[in-house]
Formats: structure tokens, sequence, C-alpha cells
């Protein structure tokens, strides 16, 4: 069976970062579209999902109409947010298929302004 290129790529990335992840620190992995983009924070552990934040919410969509930086922007915050309260600040960053430019650099970024560690 073939695989293509963005497939083997994604596997590629998440695999590595599965192999070096401690067991102290949770792999977010983040995904985007034309239009939106959402992340989860994932324990490779037990295999299930702590928190994620989407563009797609709707308290987030019936807000003001924003580009998709400042929409990169809120939801990092947003994830952020949910994240102290689970007190999770340490993290592995899955960037996936996505080089790590643009929005996804503006998300890695506002995390980091936020107390999140990676």
């Amino acid at each position: 069976m073939k695989i293509n290129t963005s497939i083997r790529k994604k596997f590629r990335v998440s695999n590595k970062v599965k192999k070096v992840a401690s067991k102290d620190r949770f792999r977010l992995s983040i995904s985007r579209s034309a239009r939106n983009i959402s992340a989860q924070i994932i324990d490779d552990t037990k295999n299930i999902t702590l928190l994620s934040a989407s563009s797609v919410e709707k308290d987030i969509k019936t807000s003001e109409k924003m580009n998709k930086s400042k929409l990169s922007e809120v939801v990092a915050e947003r994830l952020a947010k949910k994240a102290q309260e689970k007190k999770i600040t340490k993290i592995f960053f899955d960037r996936g298929i996505y080089k790590y430019h643009g929005r996804v650099k503006i998300f890695a970024e506002t995390l980091r302004k936020n107390g999140m560690e990676f």
C-alpha cells in the first residue's frame, strides 16, 4: 500500500514526539484548515483527549468577525486557560504536517505567553 506524502509526514512527526515523550508531559496536537484551527491535549499513555479548543465553538463563532491570525490567538488563549484549570503546564507541541510558520507559530507563541512550557 502506497501512502501519500502528507500522511507519511504526519506519522513521522507524531511518532517522533511520542518516542521522546515522558510520562509527566502531554502532547498538544494541532490541526488547521483554510478557515478554522483546533487543538487538543492528548494523554498518550491512556490514549484519551484531556482538553480541546476550536474556532468552531459557538461562543467564538458568534463573537466579532476576526482574521485567521487573531482567531489562532483566541483559541490558544482559551486552551491555555483550560489547561491551567486542570494544572497542565508542560506539553509537547505536535505540529503534525504543518510547518512552524504563520498561524501555527502564532498559536505556539500565544500558548507560551500564557504559561505553557514546551
